[in-house]
Formats: structure tokens, sequence, C-alpha cells
């Protein structure tokens, strides 16, 4: 890109949209907003045509001192590439989905969406440890609103415990980073991943991180405010929150809490992996007997990021692999069924799934997208759940096949819930006059659904496409990760001869 501030640009374009939203009346505000969302998406799909696959590992970096020692330092690898496309191609989505729907504060709510969108894409950006910190911590703000303002009858409750859950977690990463910056001279991240803290110091800072992104992800016994979160935000806000807003505990895992605290990491494993063969089995349990269709799919979301945490401490190159993979397909997917809630909600105005019912009959594009999607949450073959589940439960299987057995579980619940969701708001008798009389998908929301569609398929199909910009940096990770990783229980012996092979064939792939 030859020194062009792309990064910055991105930046800068939805922040000028969102003030310009908060002058203007409503329907210029929705044109703005559109107008905003799909430049940032332009500029994402440059950005990932021009990112040199076998280059540097950081790229695209921007760097100017600000104030004492502060800096505005930003660049991606590989790794944050893929989540700042998935940010840019869901935001344009979530402003269609709220073309119709919001009716109050229209200038206002765009603005809102678009500051979350800045906010996002500087904490997948940001190189500087105390700028991450700003951008994380200021996304509460934008979707507090969201949530509080244009949510349901019991929004004020859920944003003030959505506010709060993530907020109180924050509070101690905040200190452990203030520490690390006075340890290691520098506020750096990239110098940081490869600095070694004392062992006895990451088991706390490890902590410390953890108390955050466990909330973010979120992770069970932490999870309670994401259900209530979800089912009162508007349609735009739970794709949005289940599309990118959950990654960003993910991502702070496989940026800081591994990379930076390898040992703790190892440490703390089974402190993961029993969290998470939990969340797998429980939610899914409880996802079984919702009434309410938002609440289903959020307890699903628990349930699917809950195999993101498995892959990431797996340390394993398959487990974080597919741990990314998860985390994009989840948000296209969970995106995706919100919406397809969203649609029908905007019609009938009610999410209980007894109230439909045969909706295959007078709605048969909306039912084709609809299985379409739940075929994927359920990791069907050919789509984007599929390569995702496969490769994190292979990661785990290398390490402890009684974890990778428990969450396997998880996939047949996950096709229980989501087949009968499907069944009860799809098939069966249109016993309710006002569901039959329903129209299908218009134009605008068939321009929705469809890029989300194609894009489940391209990563079922083609997930090399996906995986070719993050396997150097995840080899990276991977390596850092070697001297901690666990002895494995599953007898599986890779020989130098097999992985030589494995790597060869892996790169003729990638051409």
């Amino acid at each position: 890109m030859g020194g062009f501030p792309i990064l910055s640009l991105m930046l800068l374009v939805p922040f000028i949209g969102a003030i310009a939203c908060l002058f203007s009346e409503a329907k210029t505000a929705r044109i703005i907003a559109l107008v905003a969302t799909l430049a940032n998406l332009g500029l994402g799909i440059v950005l990932w045509a021009s990112y040199d696959i076998g280059g540097a590992q950081w790229q695209f970096t921007e760097r100017a001192d600000l104030f004492a020692g502060f800096q505005w330092a930003l660049g991606i690898d590989g790794i944050a590439l893929m989540l700042l496309v998935l940010t840019v191609f869901l935001m344009p989505i979530c402003i269609g989905a709220s073309w119709s729907s919001i009716t109050k504060r229209v200038g206002e709510y765009m603005a809102a969406f678009l500051m979350v969108e800045v906010l996002i894409i500087g904490v997948f950006t940001a190189q500087d440890l105390l700028l991450f910190y700003i951008f994380f911590e200021a996304g509460l703000i934008p979707m507090y609103l969201i949530i509080g303002v244009w949510g349901g009858d019991n929004r004020i409750y859920a944003s003030y415990k959505f506010f709060l859950y993530t907020l109180l977690g924050s509070v101690l990463m905040l200190i452990a980073m203030l520490w690390m910056v006075r340890e290691a001279g520098t506020s750096d991240i990239p110098t940081l991943m490869a600095y070694d803290f004392p062992a006895g110091a990451q088991t706390w800072l490890f902590l410390a991180f953890f108390a955050s992104f466990a909330v973010k992800m979120p992770m069970w016994p932490v999870h309670t405010w994401l259900p209530d979160a979800h089912v009162q935000a508007p349609t735009a806000g739970s794709i949005i929150l289940a599309g990118v807003l959950l990654k960003m505990g993910g991502y702070g895992f496989i940026r800081f809490s591994l990379p930076m605290f390898p040992e703790a990491s190892a440490q703390f494993g089974w402190l993961i992996w029993s969290l998470s063969m939990v969340a797998v089995v429980v939610t899914s349990l409880i996802a079984l007997v919702q009434a309410d269709m938002k609440k289903l799919i959020a307890y699903s979301s628990v349930a699917h990021m809950a195999i993101v945490t498995i892959g990431l401490f797996a340390f394993n190159v398959q487990g974080l692999e597919g741990a990314m993979v998860v985390m994009l397909s989840h948000g296209l997917v969970s995106g995706a069924l919100f919406l397809c809630v969203g649609i029908i909600y905007d019609r009938l105005h009610t999410r209980e799934i007894a109230r439909y019912g045969g909706l295959a009959i007078n709605m048969p594009m909306y039912a084709m997208f609809f299985l379409l999607f739940t075929m994927a949450s359920i990791g069907l073959p050919g789509t984007s759940g599929f390569v995702g589940e496969f490769l994190s439960l292979a990661g785990i299987y290398q390490v402890s096949s009684w974890v990778a057995l428990v969450c396997t579980t998880g996939i047949i619940l996950g096709a229980a819930y989501m087949l009968l969701l499907y069944r009860r708001v799809a098939f069966g008798d249109q016993v309710n006059a006002d569901a039959a009389a329903m129209k299908d998908i218009n134009v605008r929301e068939w321009l929705m659904l469809a890029p989300l569609a194609a894009a489940a398929l391209w990563m079922g199909v083609y997930p090399e496409s996906f995986l070719a910009p993050m396997r150097k940096d995840i080899a990276t990770l991977d390596a850092r990760l070697a001297r901690a990783a666990p002895h494995g229980d599953a007898k599986l012996v890779i020989t130098e001869k097999a992985a030589a092979a494995d790597e060869h064939a892996a790169h003729e792939g990638a051409h």
C-alpha cells in the first residue's frame, strides 16, 4: 500500500459518518450509515487483497508519538485481518437490518452503530497496550446505549448487567497492563508477545486478563449477561454482539494470554477445559428447553464459544486454526440466525417459537435461508461450521481424549435444539392465521441474507482462503507455546517425517 494509512482511514470513515448522523434527519442518517459501512467494506476488501501472506508478520503498520510516551500504533497480522474483514462485512448488514425497524432517534442509533465499528476496528488493529485497552473498554459505551435505548421492555436491566459484568472484569486487566509496562519497559504489543515474564508473575497476569476475556467470550459461569442482552437488544444489536463483540474475548486470549503467559496458560489449561466442557453440555441442554428463539440462539452461542476456548487451549496448530475458523463461522452464522429471527419478529412482533409453524408454506425463500444457517450452526460438512469444529476437536483430542469426547456431545445436542427449532418454525401445521399470512422476504432482506449464505458456504467448501493469511501467525504462536504445551493422553505420535509431509501438503494447498 506504499505507506498509505489505510487502517487510520478505516477508523476515520465511520467516525465522520457517526458525527454526520447526529446532525441528520432519519432518512439521511440511514443513507450516511450505509454509505460509511459500505465504504469500509470496500477498504476491508482492498486490505485483504493487499495482504502479503508470505510477508512480514505485522503489515500496514502506522506509528505516531502522541504524548507522554503514548503512541498511536496500528498494524495487523493475518489473525487480526480476518476478524477485521468479518467486522466490516457484518456492519452494512446491521444497518440494513435496522432500516425500517428503528423509528425513534434514528440519527443517534446510526451514530452509535458507527462508533461500535470504530472501536471494534481499533481493538483488532491496536499495537499499543494502552491504546488497545481504550478501544476495548470504550466499545462498551455505544453497545450499552443500543441495548438501553432501543432494546425491548426489560432493556434497562439487560444494559446495566451487560455493562457491569464486562467492566468489572477489565479493571483487573488494566492493573496487570500497568505492571507489564513497568516490567518490560514498553507498551508495544509485538514486543510484549516475545517478552518472557517471570513464571510466578505470569500466574497473576493470566488471571487478571482471564477475568476480562472470560466475561467477553462469555465463558460459563460468567455468561448470564449474554441471553438477557440478546433478548433485549434490537436485531442489529444481536447481530454485532454475537458476530463480533464476543470475538474480542477470543482475540484477547490469542493475542495476550497465550503468547505473553505461555507457562501460566498451560498451568490453567485444566480450568479452561473444565469450564468449556460444562459450558458445551449445560448451555446446550438449556437451549433445548427455550421457548424464545433469541434465547435459544444466545445459549447456543455460549456453547459454540466454548469450542473456541477448547481449541485455543489445545496448544497445537489444529486447535488454534480451528478456534479461529469457529470464531469466523460463528460470527457469520449466529449473526444470520439473529437476522432470521428479526425478519419474522418485524412481521409478527413476537419471538415465541409456539406462535409460528409451517412458514415453509408461505415463506419458502425464508425457510431455505433459515435451513442453510441451521445446518451451518450444527456443523454440516460443506458449511463453515464443520471446518472449525472438526479442527478444534482434532486439536483437543491430541491433548485429552476425554475433553474431546465431552465436547463432541455438544455437536449432538446442537443438532437436537437447532433441528427442533427449525421443525417448529418452518414445518408443522399452520395453527396461527397471522403467521400463515406473513409475506416472504423482500429484496432488502434477500440482499442481507444472500451474502451471509454465500460466505458460510465459501468457508465450508474452500476454507484455505481464510486459513492461508493466518497460518504463519498461528505457527509462530504454536512455536511460542511449544515449551509449555502439556503432554497428551491420546497416544498420537507425529513424527518429523509426517510433520514435514503435512507442512509440504499445506504449502502446496496454499498455492
